[in-house]
């Protein structure tokens, strides 16, 4: 398995990209390492790249009536499989709702 960041630099059109532009490439890349080759996940694969790739933004969330929500819908019907769309709604909800985003709200930046 070749490490994400050496895939990332193997992307030519990423070389001077931005630093949202790499983040979202990332994304995409740890996605596609994990997917079956139709470029989708079973809802538990899909819980367990959350639960290895995105701890620290699901840390503490446990008992938020919206992660309940979003992870037990990933261990119903796990024969059933999502598409790269899917999971980054998944990814995008789970950030939204994390103390870990309030804490990077927060960080000041100097100019």
């Amino acid at each position: 398995s070749i490490p994400i960041a050496k895939q990332l630099a193997s992307i030519k059109a990423l070389r001077k990209g931005s630093d949202l532009e790499k983040a979202f490439a990332t994304a995409a890349l740890v996605y596609n390492n994990s997917a079956d080759p139709k470029g989708k996940l079973s809802k538990a694969e899909a819980k367990s790249l959350l639960q290895t790739q995105f701890l620290s933004f699901m840390q503490g969330q446990e008992s938020k009536p919206k992660y309940q929500e979003i992870i037990s819908a990933l261990d119903e019907e796990s024969e059933n499989k999502i598409d790269f769309e899917d999971f980054m709604i998944l990814l995008v909800s789970l950030a939204l709702m994390s103390d870990l985003l309030r804490e990077i709200r927060n960080v000041k930046t100097t100019k």
